[in-house]
Order: C-alpha cells, then structure tokens, then sequence
C-alpha cells in the first residue's frame, strides 16, 4: 500500500474522460487545471461546454475520445453503465493497447469481472473508488483509492497526481478499492440514517435540529477513537465488554424504539438493530460489548443452532 500527495505533471501528457456527470466534470476540470491534455464525451450531448471553455478538447464520439490518449478514465453511476459505453465492439477494440482506469462505484464483485473482461480483450485496467465529494477533486482534501498491477498504477500515477488529495494503491486484486468503498459507504450511510432518524424524534420533543447539532458533534468526536479500538478487537476476537457491555446497548436502543414509536416515527432502523444486540445476548454472550456483533453477523444461521 503507498499513498502519495500532489506532484507535477509531466508535460505532454494527456487523459481521457468519459462520462460527464458531476463526478465526471470535476475529474475533467483537474486535468485540464494542471495542465493535461484532456479530452472528454458523454453520451448526453452539451455536458461539455464548460470544460471545453477551459481548454478540454470535446469528442464527437466515445470511439473519438478513447483514440485521442492512452490513459482513459471512466465515472458513470454504476458498472451496467460502464459497461453500456465499453462493451460495444467499436468501443472495445478502440480501448485495446490503452489504460482504463474505472473510477465508477460498484461492488468488488463486478471491478474483478471488469477486469477480467479488459485482460481478455488487451486493455489494461486499474479499478478506483473516489472516496471524497466533487468540491475536494484536485485539491489537497480529495482521497482516491486504486487497485490492479502496481506496475501499471505506477506508470500512470504521475498523470493521476492532478486528481489531487491523497492517492492510495492498494494492492493487485482489482476488487480491493471497491471493497473498502462498500465498507465506508456502509459507515457513511448507516451514520447517516441514524442523524436523519434523531433529528425526526428530536423534532417530536421539541427540539430543532440547531439546538442538537453541537452535541452531535460531540457524539461525532468520540468515534475515531472507538473505530480504531474496535478494529483492533475484531481483527484479535477480542469482544470484552468490561466498560459497556451488550446488555446496556440493548436497554438503550430498546427507549430509542418505544420514544420513536410514541410519536408515531418509524424506528426499523432501530429495531434491527436491537435485535442484533438481543441475538448476540440470546446466544450467551451478554457480558461481552457490541463488538461481538461483527462475529455474529459472520455466523451462518446453521452454525448458530448447534
């Protein structure tokens, strides 16, 4: 694993962009702003007149814009899209010989289908997951993820340094970015279901979401430390719940459920929850903390009845 900063680009360089979403336009923009030859298509037409403004060279076709630079780096929504632009017989054999870089979300599943799919027709590829939103991308906050042969990261790397941020590869298994995106997306999602649902009971009590911003953020500031311990604990099986063991969790998820539920506000979220906190004390583990969570939701339920 390496992570590298910002760097120079070398001159004469030149990079590809297909898809011109919001995502897309930013990577576009860096490109351009660092001084890379860019050319860009989307297949909706007119996303490109801004870039082109500033100095992007806009493609008539996706065949076009593929033939103008060896590195291609692709961002639509998801692989079925990706997968429409670059599995046509056109688009394929143009790709043969170049680098495609897939910075388009999807699972570890389907970036290590890709690239079997680009080795079977001589394209070379690198996966990606873009970790930070549009406004970070080609500044020092902007975060990138990559997999695929280090040889090839390597090669393009300079060109990938006008992304900007920091700049992670992680290893040759093409599904390894996409798994540490579905991770802390997880994170990011399931947190944020969370606040949305603690802002709608806070509201029933008469309390605005101003008033509770400052103490979710306090809440928000003790979680680094307790990611970190937890990763620790799960990586060792270690599940000890000597300060707060799974048996409080529970009583405390259970007042969040019945305080919902009296003000008529939806707590599924809530109830699985508990629910998983009441299965890992049904299966006598009640003493332990909520660590022992990650264990349990390993288990199959087959392995749980013996």
């Amino acid at each position: 694993m390496s992570e590298q900063s910002n760097q120079s680009t070398p001159s004469g360089s030149s990079v590809t962009v297909l898809g011109l979403g919001p995502m897309g336009r930013a990577l576009a923009g860096a490109f351009v702003a660092a001084g890379v030859r860019t050319t860009v298509w989307n297949r909706t037409p007119g996303r490109d007149r801004e870039l082109v403004a500033q100095g992007a060279v806009g493609a008539a076709s996706l065949e076009e814009a593929v033939a103008a630079s060896d590195l291609v780096v692709v961002c639509v929504v998801n692989y079925d899209a990706s997968d429409a632009l670059l599995r046509t017989e056109s688009a394929t054999t143009a790709l043969k010989g170049r680098t495609l870089v897939n910075l388009t979300a999807d699972t570890p599943d389907r970036a290590r289908e890709s690239a079997r799919w680009a080795e079977a027709h001589g394209i070379r590829y690198l996966d990606g997951a873009i970790m930070t939103p549009t406004a970070t991308i080609g500044t020092p906050h902007a975060v990138f993820l990559f997999a695929g042969p280090a040889g090839l990261y390597g090669e393009h790397e300079p060109v990938l340094a006008a992304l900007g941020g920091t700049r992670t590869h992680l290893g040759e298994d093409h599904g390894r970015a996409a798994a540490y995106d579905i991770a802390l997306l997880d994170i990011f999602w399931t947190a944020m279901a969370g606040y949305t649902h603690a802002l709608a009971v806070a509201k029933a009590e008469g309390v605005s979401g101003a008033e509770l911003a400052p103490f979710a953020q306090g809440i928000a500031a003790i979680l680094p430390d307790i990611f970190q311990d937890y990763g620790t604990r799960a990586d060792q099986g270690v599940y000890s719940g000597d300060t707060n063991p799974i048996t409080s969790a529970a009583s405390s998820m259970a007042h969040i459920v019945h305080t919902s539920e009296a003000h008529g506000i939806d707590a599924g979220v809530m109830r699985a929850a508990e629910g998983l906190a009441r299965r890992v004390i049904g299966l006598g583990h009640g003493t332990d903390g909520f660590i022992r969570i990650t264990e349990v939701l390993g288990r199959t339920a087959p392995a749980e009845q013996h």
